[in-house]
């Protein structure tokens, strides 16, 4: 499944993943491969990328790295999902 993560200075990421998990209004919620298309409002919290990814060099501070995937701390944002492409509006 294909991820971008965009935040109001750049795209802070964009690649394929194997999982996202998000923190959202309601609790915190994984999107895997063939998700049904969701939109949601997310809250402070961490988004998860779990996959083999590289981070930009540009963006590496902002992304903590973990033994199960990069985590990336965000304040608010917005979560789409369809056809396998998800895209996160971070603040």
């Amino acid at each position: 499944m294909y991820l971008e993560i965009v935040s109001p200075e750049a795209t802070l990421f964009s690649g394929e993943v194997t999982s996202v998990a998000v923190p959202g209004v309601d609790g915190e919620f994984e999107i895997l491969k063939d998700h049904a298309p969701i939109i949601s409002l997310l809250k402070k919290g961490n988004v998860k990328i779990v996959g083999n990814i590289t981070i930009d060099k540009n963006f590496e501070d902002k992304f903590s790295k973990q033994t199960k995937g990069y985590y990336l701390s965000i304040n608010s944002g917005t979560i789409e999902c369809k056809d396998n492409k998800v895209i996160v509006l971070a603040d």
